[in-house]
């Protein structure tokens, strides 16, 4: 009942601190700060009190009919990855109304509302187990998200928030098309029509069927990461968004993609996605090398932070179709480390925003002078971006390219010119904001008590991650493993004929099929142990 809890705290939380506008006009605040805070102890709580190896990728699960007649199920779940999704989730959620108790003036009450529904929406993302159900919360994080784009947002906000809604809502009808084919196709084997996904997992597809299923959540999943070519939506959105929302956007909403493509394609679809998995490996290597070049090239600070974001969650799909535990343990630690240093420089973005009301860095320059603080906070937050030893990310990029190199060498060389590139733009925002001399002279206030209570434990988790990872990847290691398991031999850890495996993913694999999966086989090398 404790999943469910994390759900209603938040739904119940934004209602509250729309009405209780009328009451007092900061008391939204603090009722958000309140349900955010609540949340993130009592997901805390069942991490300190759960062993990540208790033989079950499963921690939690708590299921009861919804509508029956139809095969829905108010399913929800928890294991070691959604736990540390929820985690993030409720830490920068935390932050963000932190962020914004100074930042929104205008219909506070609103806001709150919004910021802690997308909050539950993201939550229920992370723990639903009906398919029916997960589409119903893909949908919840849309809505409020448009509106704090579109009413609290910049000049142009209401062209970004129509784009970033458009590009998401197609893209979800699409994957809704792919639940329904996936919910009847079911239903015709078996004669159980069902959204319940444990009983999916084994529904037996033809080859064509299962590749146009796959494109259907994919169609969701790359476009929410966002993947080259479908990521235009996500720099529009990120420089018109409060602070808040782009934190948001880049920590948590970015991440539904990848939780995704974890939980839902690679499980349900195989032998589809060991096809496609060498063209995915490129899309994302092409994402590496053309996010980091364009970022490089803008002016505006926003927008050279979110394409930063278009070359790390490239990363993220190389590791995803590696199909080893290394590479997804990547993931899983890039997923976590982008979440807080990509959203640490938009909200270090923020700070400046405030101060000086431009996001132009050519107006900007010589500010560790007049704000050191603000100064070495930025450091650690650029350093752990561009993958620095000790910082998170150099832990998530170093699993993610030994994993890929398993699977595709090539790939991986020219993905680790994204990291030479991502030194380029991240010592750029250094130079060009705080040492190079600008042309304002006027004195810039250095961050204040609340400012450092938001940076400061952004900057200790950061090290955490880098210097001691060992807890995150113990509590990943069995749902990544079960993730792998229709991937790996269950009988032995030696590697069987390519043929063998190709037949165990498929039984009614053609000739031509078992053909085609053995050159996909072979051009990934993803024979690794389950263990």
């Amino acid at each position: 009942m404790i999943l469910v809890w994390l759900i209603v705290i938040l739904m119940a939380g934004g209602l509250l601190a729309w009405l209780s506008k009328k009451v007092n006009p900061e008391l939204p605040r603090w009722v958000a700060l309140a349900a955010v805070l609540l949340d993130l102890v009592l997901i805390v709580y069942l991490w300190v009190s759960t062993e990540a190896s208790t033989g079950s990728a499963w921690l939690l699960r708590y299921e009861f009919p919804w509508i029956p007649q139809w095969g829905v199920s108010f399913s929800l779940a928890l294991d070691g990855l959604s736990l540390l999704m929820l985690v993030l989730t409720f830490f920068l959620g935390l932050l963000a109304v932190l962020i914004s108790w100074k930042e929104i003036k205008n219909k506070v009450g609103f806001f709150h509302f919004n910021l802690l529904w997308v909050l539950a929406g993201i939550t229920g993302v992370f723990l639903t187990m009906d398919l029916f159900l997960f589409y119903f919360f893909w949908e919840v994080m849309l809505i409020p998200m448009y509106f704090l784009i579109g009413v609290w947002g910049h000049e142009n906000r209401t062209y970004a928030a129509y784009k970033f809604f458009l590009f998401t809502q197609a893209s979800g009808l699409l994957m809704l098309l792919a639940i329904l084919g996936l919910y009847f196709i079911h239903g015709s084997e078996t004669g159980t029509y069902t959204f319940n996904y444990f009983e999916l997992l084994n529904t037996p597809l033809a080859p064509a069927a299962a590749r146009l299923l796959m494109f259907g959540f994919l169609a969701a999943f790359l476009v929410k990461l966002p993947v080259v070519p479908f990521h235009s939506w996500l720099p529009d959105a990120h420089s018109q968004a409060p602070t808040a929302g782009s934190l948001i956007l880049a920590g948590l909403l970015l991440k539904t993609g990848a939780y995704g493509l974890l939980r839902f394609v690679l499980p349900l679809f195989p032998t589809a996605t060991v096809e496609f998995a060498p063209w995915a490996m490129l899309l994302g290597v092409i994402g590496i090398i053309y996010g980091a070049i364009v970022a490089y090239s803008q002016t505006d600070l926003k927008r050279l932070v979110a394409y930063t974001s278009v070359s790390h969650m490239g990363f993220v799909i190389l590791g995803v179709f590696a199909f080893n535990e290394w590479a997804l343990q990547g993931v899983v630690m890039q997923m976590i480390a982008h979440g807080l240093s990509t959203g640490a420089l938009f909200i270090l973005a923020g700070f400046l925003y405030e101060r000086i009301h431009t996001r132009d860095i050519t107006q900007m320059g010589g500010f560790w002078a007049k704000a050191p603080r603000m100064g070495v906070i930025a450091l650690v937050f650029v350093m752990a971006s561009l993958g620095l030893p000790g910082l998170g990310n150099f832990i998530a990029e170093f699993l993610t390219l030994v994993g890929s190199w398993q699977a595709a060498n090539w790939l991986t060389v020219f993905a680790t010119i994204g990291l030479v590139l991502a030194t380029a733009y991240s010592l750029r925002i250094m130079q060009k904001v705080f040492y190079e001399p600008g042309p304002r002279q006027e004195p810039l206030p250095d961050l204040n008590f609340r400012e450092m209570l938001i940076a400061v434990p952004m900057v200790l988790s950061l090290l955490w991650l880098g210097l001691y990872p060992q807890p995150i990847l113990d509590m990943a290691r069995p749902s990544i493993t079960e993730q792998l398991q229709a991937y790996t031999s269950p009988e032995s850890t030696i590697v069987e004929p390519k043929t063998a495996l190709v037949q165990q993913l498929d039984p009614t694999t053609t000739t031509d099929q078992l053909a085609i999966n053995q050159r996909a086989f072979s051009n990934l090398q993803i024979f690794t142990s389950p263990n």
